[in-house]
């Protein structure tokens, strides 16, 4: 690739100097590159310290200043939370006033210097992002195949988020080429002389993705947005000469490039890069195809679905079990609305664990809790009968099951070349 070497020595424009002053600021605060720490033994207290420290200054501008909420429901997986929307205002604010003060103070004729640092750090942030998610789509370990109970769910009762995910997980082809291509996205990032097509691969993925999480509800949206226009960051620099290339028909230009000072040498800088492979990408493809051998989890417990023979010991008609699936996976779910379970899609949603000694099963609501929901004996006089026996809510209940040889047609994963009836 043909490059001119842009300057340090070059004037830069009063706007464009603003708009690199906030975008420099709210980036870094976006992205945390020293959060990027918690992967690195010794070091990952720096980043919980520094996570303790944001947190703290998240809640107090809360508190005094946007008013979301009285208490803030915490990240959790969820980006759309009124924490990750008070963090969203932190970040702003705290870019505004820094972009004032660094205005007024800083006379500095450009940022060149400063700006390829910055396309660096946003650089390799979004193609860790990309390589994470790859990966674990690669091991089809973000979207599940439906289990048993959601597949016993009538499409009717599923959020819209849910439902994506289903249709995503469903098929492990479509759900590897997806994550391939955000892997690919990924790599291609890593290397400057393919960044702009790697920038161009990630901008069009995370494209997708926003308008999933948009149009599903699905709540990642914040976060989704922001990898979309991160990658079209990259891009900027790079815009005339794109739109001189795809939109106009025009010759372009080589592109422009600060070249580092000879102090910093190639050794240094593919020392920095393997480091960066083997943390974001070497031990997460590692734990990830560990995990994905161990396989589900012993159990000698018949599973399957199963309807309801006999229920007896609950005066309340809403609390009796209608049917019960027990997953491969030691979980399971029973179509009630007693709300001792992890209520989700008009379904009661558990996590057991058999003891095969006592002959005895304990329900929790899921597989991380400490505290038992209720432990009942069990007995199998064959392989399509459970009996089991014990106390739930200090009520002596008898459940007999049966298990049903359900079909569900969309387990099938059903492919036609030919299709002419399959709707």
């Amino acid at each position: 690739m043909t490059t001119t070497t842009l300057l340090a020595t070059d004037r830069w424009a009063w706007w464009r100097k603003v708009l690199f002053r906030f975008s420099c600021i709210y980036l870094l605060l976006y992205m945390s590159p020293l959060g990027w720490l918690g992967g690195i033994p010794i070091l990952n207290w720096f980043s919980e310290y520094y996570g303790e420290v944001e947190n703290w200054l998240v809640n107090l501008a809360n508190t005094y200043l946007f008013h979301i909420k009285d208490v803030l429901v915490p990240l959790n997986g969820s980006g759309d939370t009124s924490y990750g929307y008070a963090q969203l205002g932190f970040f702003l604010l705290v870019a505004l006033l820094g972009t004032t003060i660094w205005t007024i103070f800083d006379k500095r004729p450009n940022y060149t210097v400063a700006y390829y640092w910055l396309l660096v750090a946003v650089r390799y942030y979004v193609a860790m992002v990309a390589l994470r998610y790859g990966i674990i789509k690669l091991f089809g370990q973000q979207m599940i195949f439906p289990p048993l109970s959601a597949l016993a769910t009538p499409l009717g009762d599923l959020l819209p988020m849910r439902f994506s995910w289903y249709f995503i997980g469903y098929s492990t082809p479509y759900q590897f080429f997806s994550g391939a291509v955000e892997v690919v996205a990924g790599l291609l990032l890593l290397f400057r002389r393919t960044s702009t097509l790697g920038a161009f691969v990630a901008a069009s993925v995370f494209l997708n993705v926003m308008m999933m999480n948009l149009c599903y509800d699905i709540p990642v949206k914040l976060f989704s947005i922001h990898l979309f226009l991160l990658s079209n960051f990259l891009l900027l620099g790079d815009a005339k000469r794109l739109l001189d290339f795809f939109v106009f028909n025009r010759p372009t230009q080589p592109t422009v490039r600060y070249t580092l000072p000879g102090t910093w040498s190639k050794r240094s800088r593919i020392a920095l890069k393997a480091a960066f492979v083997l943390f974001f990408l070497i031990i997460p493809f590692y734990e990830f195809a560990a995990n994905s051998n161990q396989g589900p989890a012993p159990n000698k417990l018949a599973t399957g679905f199963f309807s309801v023979e006999q229920f007896q010991g609950s005066p309340v008609d809403s609390l009796r079990w209608k049917d019960v699936v027990f997953e491969p996976t030691t979980s399971g779910s029973i179509l009630t609305s007693d709300t001792l379970f992890r209520q989700r899609y008009r379904r009661g949603y558990f996590s057991y664990k058999l003891d095969s000694l006592t002959h005895t099963i304990t329900f929790r609501k899921n597989s991380f809790d400490t505290t038992a929901l209720f432990t009942m004996h069990y007995t199998m006089p064959d392989t399509n009968h459970i009996l089991l026996r014990g106390k739930v809510r200090n009520d002596s209940v008898k459940v007999a099951l049966k298990r049903q040889n359900r079909h569900f047609q969309l387990a099938e994963r059903q492919f036609h070349w030919l299709s002419e009836a399959n709707r």
